[in-house]
């Protein structure tokens, strides 16, 4: 059954009855309900486009946030063959906030790392909400580090509403292994592409998207702080967090006129959560096509690319 977001009520009555109709339908074969049905479903689609053809930032926010939506394990699964998950960080302990594993995209080898966030109340509590401990970056930084020792491509899928704020994290040096993810990022020998496939929180996502390539999937967010945590600290008040969506330009649009974001990645109509399939194809084209672009460059030529990259951040604002 479909989770609707608080902008849709409108849309679950219309949605609500047409499945109600086919129900008594299947009750009850004599009954004739199909025109009926049929038109509701007209109706549903039309304000469906309406809808997500005007969100607002915070309304983006919590599309990115949906609970439906494909998370990692997902796309590892629609886009890749021959994964073989690799855990630990050889130093403390295995965070299942973050996943990662050597794999094959379109038959070519690669390292793919992201967060996992769960699908159910069981798996969600044991990947801690996809908010990674010091172990988890440290992970990323031995598997990253093994890709860049065979020449690996290395693939990034964030998801997270940041990093773990708690204290077991703070005591064994998280801020630290942010900070080493992100120079093991900007270090690679080997193209690292990062594709933000839903929220895109703070430094626990900055550690895994100081790539080449970054892309996000349309309604996902990327951002230093979340509306709520921006809104509790410049107003001191959490439910401004509409006017701090806007004020952060967190949206895939936002960021790709800032030059943050290479490559928006269109979803289906109503979020990737209504045609999960045709969301992961979306991002396996996308995938590809940067792949491509930074195919045969040399090692110091994709270093020199990712430097560049962001060294020429904000260079867009200045020119206007």
């Amino acid at each position: 059954m479909t989770q609707y977001l608080d902008f849709e009520k409108s849309l679950a009555d219309i949605e609500g009855k047409a499945e109600e109709l086919r129900a008594l339908s299947r009750d009850n074969p004599d009954m004739d309900v199909e025109k009926q049905a049929a038109e509701l479903d007209s109706t549903a689609t039309k304000m469906l486009d309406k809808i997500y053809g005007s969100l607002t930032a915070w309304q983006k926010c919590q599309v990115a946030r949906h609970p439906e939506r494909p998370h990692c394990m997902d796309y590892i699964n629609g886009l890749f063959t021959e994964y073989t998950p690799l855990a630990g960080d050889r130093n403390f302990a295995d965070d299942h906030a973050v996943m990662g594993g050597m794999a094959r995209f379109d038959g070519k080898p690669v390292m793919v790392i992201g967060h996992e966030k769960g699908n159910d109340t069981k798996s969600r509590i044991e990947r801690n909400f996809g908010m990674a401990r010091p172990e988890g970056y440290r992970k990323a930084i031995r598997l990253m580090n093994l890709a860049d020792r065979f020449g690996l491509p290395v693939v990034t899928l964030v998801d997270t509403p940041g990093a773990y704020p708690g204290k077991g994290a703070e005591e064994r040096g998280q801020s630290e292994a942010i900070a080493r993810s992100t120079e093991t990022c900007l270090n690679l020998r080997t193209p690292l592409i990062s594709i933000v496939i839903g929220e895109g929180g703070s430094g626990g996502a900055v550690a895994f998207a100081t790539a080449n390539r970054v892309a996000m999937l349309e309604n996902s967010i990327y951002s230093v702080i979340s509306p709520e945590g921006c809104a509790s600290i410049l107003w001191k008040d959490a439910e401004k967090m509409r006017e701090a969506a806007e004020a952060l330009r967190l949206t895939s649009t936002d960021l790709a006129e800032l030059g943050v974001c290479d490559w928006v990645i269109s979803e289906p109509t109503g979020g990737a959560h209504r045609d999960p399939k045709t969301a992961i194809k979306s991002v396996g084209k996308a995938l590809g096509e940067m792949l491509a672009d930074l195919d045969g460059k040399s090692a110091d030529d994709v270093r020199a690319d990712r430097r560049r990259k962001y060294l020429d951040l904000g260079a867009k604002g200045l020119a206007a």
